[in-house]
């Protein structure tokens, strides 16, 4: 046979030589003069695909690699190609089939052994594609991409250490080598080491400048740092060279929901899954901000969608699909869906943490002794997943009367989430100060601007855990009032305004008047029908003598509980917020001191038509009179639905989460004193005698070490997410790792 003059081992010799040479028409116009003839001829056909792979015609080059894999006498290679393509087009089962058949016909092809183990790694099964990945290295074991690539496979082990290894033995290979300097970014961030991953995402990105992972890997630094205006930064830059990239899109969604700016959210997530319907990170993302805007049914139906995928996406779809049920107060559809989530990823920190939280232990329980020994193994994700299976198991062991090894373990969970942050001590205390400073009684006095509609707001606030949320259940279940939840708009709007406190001296009171109804603008869309709003952010408290010069009508709750009670019941919970001051105990009793100054000076300043205090213990010991005092303050007549709290549906995203689904116990008043013993810096911090058992065991005190900083990003606080562990996609974006193919280079 011939073509033009040519055989057709010439035609195809010089086809490649023009596509090595960059001359792609010319060689096309060869391989179709070869295929006229010789229509299944696979040489051609192979050519064909990989010249369709290269233009971005990735459909169009499966079909002729399949057609050429149809050959009786087909080559190893061809078959690997096409196993490497069927995995980017999502197609894992073809690609693992395709793949086995190239590595059947020549065991010592070590780019198909390499395909084939991230094949392997993308469909979950781990232990096998470890196998190949290491059957690659004894075959070349200078080769950096699969040192690379099994530093993938073990890092989804939870083999961190080893991962490590195998990502810097890559790059000692290959200094310069962009795809392990940026998977070992995502690495040592998981590994709490966020500044190093930084720099490695930026030295990945100088190396290449097009490499979307790195971008995508410095920006879940800058979100689990919760600087997400430096995370948005980072996906502009990406985006502004590839504007359709789904992960891109997925993590500035997720960034966006975190400052609270949920219709852009939406509208990228939007963009993200009709670019990749099929991709499962942007389904999750998707519903997690469905999810954060209340429309839980979308949410979960993307949820359900994100959970079907192939890939890395599942578990975390299906964690946060029993999160929003279990926000929705559906707690035996919840427990059930974790359990699934157990049942498929028995590895599953998130899962584990959730279930933890939603039930009491009993000592002999078997969810004990599974998360002692996954905790004892080297079987986690990351530090995150660590930390929290030691909070999960100080809980459980609490709840089955082991304080010993309870707080054994939440002592290690809150020294490694006490690692992972610093901060200032005397500097905040300095900040309060100025808080106190700005606020004088004089400045509250004097005159505002009327701003119509105030009296729509309702602010309840506190220290975390102090019994916010019980309040908010048990006003929300008046037919007058929404529940909204911990927003951040004051916060936002406040950041917006300048320097907090001396904003204060700076805005005349037209401009409050402007501020105020900033917030009314935002809050009107939430409320509804309601007359009342109530705005459960915690850490408003900061704010109230500013809440009660913009708002003037705006009504203002303080919650108090006993301070070791609060104090304990905050050093037992993850939060998903940095609560920067809750996993020290003695950092912890300081702070709550600092905080008392604050709300003693709020206390005598600001009016009492505007402002009271109401104690969680008040409220235990006489729900209806004190809800009806409540009620009464905000201008409403009484709802005996409000003793109902509990039954009340609505969504609820904070610590309390199942608690405020259960009717009003007492047991949670003087908990501290059964545990004492292990409580003696925070009881010296607070300034609180123990009985003598603890007395001598306080070995620091509170005038030693000085006041305690408060993290100003906010005070929320909900269940656990994979993305975000400590989560609710909140989590934190986190980036597939980059798996380098290699075989596909050698062949062009």
């Amino acid at each position: 046979m011939s073509t033009n003059g040519m055989t057709i081992e010439q035609a195809l010799a010089k086809a490649h030589a023009h596509w090595n040479a960059g001359q792609a028409d010319q060689a096309e116009v060869l391989c179709q003069h070869v295929l006229a003839q010789w229509p299944g001829q696979s040489d051609a056909l192979h050519l064909m695909g990989l010249m369709a792979h290269a233009f971005g015609n990735l459909d169009i080059a499966i079909d002729h690699l399949r057609r050429a894999c149809q050959a009786p006498r087909v080559q190893a290679v061809y078959l690997s190609n096409l196993g490497e393509m069927c995995r980017q087009r999502g197609l894992l089962a073809e690609a693992e089939e395709a793949a086995r058949r190239a590595v059947k016909m020549d065991n010592t092809l070590v780019a198909a052994w390499n395909n084939l183990g991230i094949i392997l790694q993308e469909a979950g099964k781990l232990d096998d594609s470890l196998a190949c990945l290491e059957r690659v290295l004894a075959l070349q074991p200078a080769y950096p991409e699969a040192h690379n690539n099994l530093g993938n496979t073990l890092k989804r082990l939870g083999r961190l250490e080893q991962a490590r290894q195998n990502y810097e033995k890559a790059l000692e290979i290959a200094p310069n080598y962009a795809e392990a300097l940026s998977n070992l970014s995502n690495l040592l961030n998981d590994l709490g080491q966020p500044g190093d991953a930084l720099k490695l995402a930026r030295k990945a990105i100088a190396v290449n400048p097009r490499l979307s992972d790195a971008y995508i890997n410095a920006a879940a630094v800058e979100v689990g740092r919760n600087n997400h205006g430096e995370a948005l930064r980072w996906m502009d830059a990406l985006l502004a060279y590839a504007p359709l990239h789904v992960g891109g899109l997925g993590v500035r969604a997720t960034a966006l929901r975190h400052l609270g700016r949920l219709d852009e959210a939406l509208a990228d997530a939007r963009r993200a899954v009709a670019t990749a319907p099929e991709d499962g990170e942007a389904q999750n993302v998707l519903g997690e901000i469905l999810q954060a805007q209340n429309n839980t049914a979308d949410a979960l139906a993307a949820f359900e969608r994100a959970a079907r995928s192939i890939g890395f996406a599942s578990e975390k779809a299906m964690v946060n699909r029993g999160i929003a049920l279990m926000e929705c107060g559906e707690s035996d559809a919840a427990e059930a869906a974790f359990e699934q989530v157990l049942a498929q990823y028995p590895r599953s920190a998130a899962a584990w943490f959730n279930l933890s939280d939603m039930r009491r232990c009993k000592p002999d329980d078997p969810a004990i002794a599974a998360m002692e020994a996954l905790v004892a193994s080297d079987g986690l994700h990351s530090k995150a997943d660590r930390t929290a299976l030691h909070f999960a198991l100080g809980k459980a062991w609490l709840d089955a009367g082991d304080a010993d090894r309870g707080f054994a373990h939440l002592h290690e969970g809150n020294r490694l989430k006490r690692a992972t942050f610093t901060y200032d001590p005397v500097a905040t205390d300095r900040w309060l100060s100025e808080i106190i400073s700005a606020f004088p009684a004089e400045r509250i006095q004097a005159p505002t601007v009327a701003v119509g509609g105030s009296e729509q707001a309702v602010f309840v606030i506190g220290v975390p855990r102090s019994g916010t949320t019980l309040i908010e259940q048990i006003m929300a279940s008046h037919p007058s009032v929404c529940g909204a939840g911990e927003l951040s708009i004051l916060q936002t709007l406040v950041n917006e305004a300048g320097p907090y406190p001396a904003i204060a001296a700076k805005l005349d009171a037209a401009q409050q008047a402007v501020l105020g109804q900033r917030y009314l603008e935002k809050i009107v869309p939430l409320a509804g029908r309601h007359n009342r709003l109530i705005d459960k952010m915690p850490s408003n408290f900061l704010f109230a003598g500013l809440i009660n010069r913009i708002l003037p009508d705006a009504r203002i709750i303080h919650v108090r509980r006993d301070p070791v009670d609060t104090c304990l019941s905050c050093y037992t919970k993850l939060f998903t917020r940095e609560q920067l001051f809750s996993y020290d105990l003695i950092e912890l009793g300081l702070f709550y001191r600092s905080y008392e100054r604050l709300m003693e000076h709020w206390r005598k300043v600001l009016p009492p038509d505007r402002f009271i205090e109401v104690r969680y213990e008040d409220v235990v010991h006489d729900i209806e009179a004190e809800s009806k005092r409540l009620i009464a303050f905000c201008g409403l007549d009484w709802d005996a639905n409000c003793l109902d709290f509990h039954r009340t549906a609505r969504i609820v995203r904070t610590a309390s989460i199942n608690q405020v689904r259960q009717p009003l116990h007492d047991n949670s008043v003087g908990r501290w004193r059964k545990y004492a013993n292990h409580l003696a810096p925070l009881l010296a911090a607070l300034g609180v005698e123990g009985d003598s058992a603890i007395a001598n065991g306080a070995v620091r005190t509170a005038q030693a070490l000085g006041p305690v900083p408060l993290s100003a990003s906010g005070l929320a606080s909900g269940p656990v997410p994979v993305a975000d562990p400590v989560v609710h996609a909140s989590r934190k974006a986190r980036a597939k790792p980059t798996a380098k193919r290699g075989a596909m280079a050698s062949l062009i």
